[in-house]
């Protein structure tokens, strides 16, 4: 999907750098890193938008950028079409339209609360809903990913990894976000239940008309769910387009270079 004047992306990135102070330049000369490099970018819902590249090349600080943990040294971040602010409302206004899935459920979800309260706090913060309807709320969610109502009522530690992710899933949907930013949402998961994530982020964008950033190392993963892609190197998108259009006829020498290393859809 692309976007048109009648309709902005939900979210934008323009010209977007962001720049880390190191001390590798010396006491009184401290050294720069450029995470984040003259990015463009935009998801629109409706879309799965892939990021991918080695570990370093900028994609989990474009995430935080595009979630409002990370302020651009420079830069637009527009958000329908219009600048974000750093207001309380603004930030507000992000956190219910984006929410983000962690790589890895075990440090992601509170291990001292059980299922269900952690899928209430989102709503209980938010001041949606009365207690009834925040019930109902919690139960939908857990039928919208998959999972038996008795989860409700037990700790991350006594559910599987597979289990805890579609709980994190659950609660990255509580808010009803039009975007969903997922950072290497599968790889702490056992390579038999990678899939049968894939397919549920597949299922959800279908059914609720999500859009979907999906980040990872893994061009194989990417290209099972993505619609465009984005390629990283050095905090710069080196090329994007279309997901087919990448795998069939990359038109740059590092994207070719991690496609030759692909060795299976998962």
């Amino acid at each position: 999907m692309n976007p048109t004047a009648s309709q902005p992306p939900v979210l934008e990135l323009r010209k977007v750098n962001v720049i880390h102070r190191t001390r590798t330049g010396g006491l009184f000369r401290p050294g720069k890193v450029h995470a984040v490099n003259d990015v463009d970018f935009h998801i629109n819902t409706g879309e799965t938008v892939g990021i991918v590249g080695e570990s370093g090349c900028g994609k989990s600080t474009t995430a935080r950028v595009l979630i409002g943990l990370q302020r651009p040294t420079s830069g637009e971040v527009l958000f329908h079409g219009k600048p974000l602010g750093h207001s309380a409302d603004d930030r507000r206004a992000l956190g219910r339209a984006v929410s983000v899935v962690f790589q890895d459920p075990a440090t992601a979800l509170n291990p001292r609360m059980v299922v269900r309260e952690q899928l209430i706090e989102p709503l209980v913060v938010h001041h949606i809903g009365t207690a009834q309807e925040r019930t109902r709320r919690v139960q939908e969610l857990v039928e919208l990913v998959g999972l038996p109502s008795s989860v409700l009522d037990v700790l991350p530690r006594q559910i599987s990894g597979g289990q805890r992710q579609r709980v994190a899933i659950a609660r990255a949907l509580a808010l009803q976000p039009e975007i969903i930013v997922a950072d290497e949402p599968t790889s702490a998961l056992d390579v038999s239940v990678r899939a049968q994530i894939l397919n549920l982020l597949t299922d959800l964008k279908q059914a609720l008309g999500l859009g979907i950033v999906f980040i990872s190392h893994d061009m194989a993963t990417v290209r099972y769910v993505s619609d465009r892609i984005a390629v990283m190197r050095d905090g710069r998108i080196v090329e994007t387009g279309p997901a087919r259009e990448i795998f069939e006829h990359p038109q740059d020498d590092y994207t070719r270079t991690l496609l030759g290393a692909v060795p299976s859809l998962l």
